[in-house]
């Protein structure tokens, strides 16, 4: 089960825009999209988290660390923050968990086994090809 996250809300810079695509006359006039930004570095998350964070291959974050997101799925300005929040707090909750630890093990013996029998016959397959000495 993972521990829940919560972000204060005063660490998120919020911006609202006008949205892209189609809604008519509308979407030129009303700034309903979101444009949220987190700067991670900065934020009171745990260190071992911000790390993960930052580890992240997601093209949303910058160099600088900080997180850039655009909402605009829905039609009112509200809705399009708590849409941004929700995604905010689903990526941070992605890494909450820190990742398990690997523990090395040995081959077992059976395997140790099949591998050396394996390239023994591939040996003597190859064996069989060269050309017959005088």
């Amino acid at each position: 089960m993972t521990p829940l996250i919560t972000i204060d809300e005063t660490q998120v810079e919020i911006s609202a825009i006008r949205a892209q695509g189609a809604g008519g006359q509308n979407v030129n006039k009303v700034s309903t999209a979101i444009h949220l930004r987190f700067d991670v570095p900065a934020s009171s998350l745990p260190e071992d988290l911000k790390a993960r964070l930052l580890a992240l291959p997601d093209s949303r974050l910058t160099s600088e660390g900080v997180f850039v997101l655009k909402a605009q799925r829905h039609r009112t300005q509200e809705q399009n923050r708590l849409d941004a929040f929700a995604r905010l707090h689903e990526w941070v909750n992605s890494v909450a968990t820190p990742p398990k630890p690997r523990r090395a093990t040995k081959p077992t013996y059976g395997s140790q086994q099949r591998r050396l029998q394996s390239k023994s016959q591939r040996s003597s397959t190859k064996q069989l090809r060269a050309k017959p000495l005088d």
